[in-house]
């Protein structure tokens, strides 16, 4: 919290999310101006959360930020506490605060199954990411390989939309996407629902989350928790929108399976490194 005198004048938050859930992360920092009676600043990251200076010097108040980052931030310099996850209203969100990698190809590709992608092109957003990298790579550890004896090549995107612009182009053949990015996606361009194929889910995984740092007072945490507990009107119409039904307390521990998974993916995929 930036503090002039005596005053708390506004809360700096970025979200390391997907920029197509932005206008979303905005309502829910406005609901929180509106809460609290104080400014607000929200940002777009343009850094990995692990490599911010701003967040590595403690310099924000709050973060929209996936598990993985969280807990291996965590792991080196503990900065961010987990305050509340989404649970998405789609029924394979089982109301709780999850989402799955989906594993997407080209819709005219004769690809099947997972199985079916030994020898292919895959692409991924980036190796510090749980969907797009983490899951597929563990799924391959799980059965015996690692990706320089599966794919025939692996090819760095930058994002969850160049993947799947690429999967589309058949500049690659398959990408893991963050399902609730995918289904934004989809909304947004309905056209894509007709050029790509999900072929396998992989998870579910805890849900990427809302984390204060832990220079906050703790009586505003708990203040901010409960609210987004018990969002407002207008917080409510801005979720029912994006299909949030309602957001729920998450904790540290929520995380740490993460942690697990991209341990053993470091230890056998040399793309991954901790």
């Amino acid at each position: 919290m930036r503090v002039h005198g005596d005053k708390q004048n506004y809360l700096r938050v970025v979200s390391y999310l997907a920029p197509s859930w932005f206008d979303f992360y905005q309502a829910v920092v406005d609901y929180l101006s509106r809460v609290l009676g104080m400014e607000t600043q929200l940002k777009q990251g343009e850094y990995d959360p692990l490599e911010d200076p701003v967040l590595l010097q403690d310099q924000l108040d709050f973060v929209f930020i996936c598990g993985l980052p969280l807990i291996r931030r965590w792991q080196v310099t503990p900065l961010l506490k987990p305050l509340v996850a989404p649970v998405m209203m789609s029924a394979r969100y089982q109301q709780r605060p999850i989402y799955f990698s989906d594993v997407i190809v080209n819709a005219k590709s004769h690809i099947a199954r997972f199985e079916d992608l030994r020898g292919k092109s895959f692409c991924y957003n980036d190796p510090g990411s749980n969907s797009g990298y983490n899951l597929p790579m563990y799924k391959l550890i799980q059965n015996g390989y690692s990706s320089s004896n599966y794919f025939g090549k692996t090819i760095q995107s930058g994002s969850h939309q160049n993947s799947i612009r690429w999967v589309v182009d058949r500049i690659a053949d398959c990408a893991a996407i963050d399902s609730v990015v995918l289904e934004k996606q989809l909304c947004d361009f309905p056209e894509l629902s007709t050029q790509l194929r999900i072929v396998e889910a992989l998870g579910p995984s805890p849900a990427p989350l809302l984390a204060a740092s832990l220079h906050l007072d703790k009586s505003l945490i708990e203040q901010i928790q409960l609210a987004l507990l018990h969002p407002d009107a207008e917080l409510q119409v801005a979720m029912e929108k994006i299909g949030v039904k309602c957001f729920t307390v998450v904790e540290l521990k929520n995380y740490e399976i993460l942690a697990e998974m991209y341990r053993s993916v470091g230890a056998n995929c040399r793309l991954a490194s901790w």
